[in-house]
């Protein structure tokens, strides 16, 4: 039987979303699959599985992640589920070594720069349209023209606190890489 959980998680949150589900994993529940701020577990032994999360470079069903979804699986990877490009990982705890994703410090950083751009592209967006939305606010001087204006204005705030996180992980990552360098 599965067990429905939501929450939801803020985008620079990803490794605090990983931690959380390899918690539950540990109580005995393995993510099974995931939607929109909802997380489907199942019964399973507890720590049998660890989860990973990633960013893929394109969407799922490109070409390019569907082999590398087929790579992942060859080693004993389940790909569980997955939202927009956002990819959910699981794999047993008796296969061998530790699961990681990102075997060095350049391709975590390199994962956290997709992350990165793909936020500071709609956080641009998102300020451009902040921008000409405050512009028919001052010019049509109508109420529902500010109150959309501050809503956008909320979305900007919280798009550049993402940019923001994310920037320190990759500055804190890039760090990390020149002490063991």
């Amino acid at each position: 039987m599965l067990k429905c959980i939501r929450k939801f998680f803020f985008v620079w949150d990803f490794e605090k979303e990983e931690k959380w589900l390899n918690e539950m994993a540990a109580q005995g529940l393995a993510l099974h699959s995931i939607g929109f701020g909802k997380y489907y577990f199942e019964e399973c032994t507890p720590g049998e599985y660890e989860i990973r999360l990633e960013l893929l470079k394109n969407l799922p069903s490109h070409p390019q992640s569907e082999s590398y979804l087929k790579f992942l699986e060859s080693t004993g990877v389940e790909h569980v589920g997955s939202y927009m490009r956002w990819v959910y990982l699981r794999r047993r705890t008796a296969n061998d070594g530790e699961f990681n994703l990102f075997s060095d410090l350049d391709s975590r950083i390199s994962h956290v720069n997709r992350i990165l751009t793909m936020v500071c592209i709609i956080f641009i967006s998102e300020l451009m349209v902040f921008v000409s939305n405050l512009g028919m606010a001052i010019m049509h001087n109508r109420m529902i023209n500010y109150v959309v204006t501050g809503i956008i204005l909320a979305c900007v705030s919280l798009l550049g606190y993402a940019t923001f996180r994310l920037w320190r992980i990759r500055k804190r990552l890039k760090q990390d890489r020149q002490i063991h360098e």
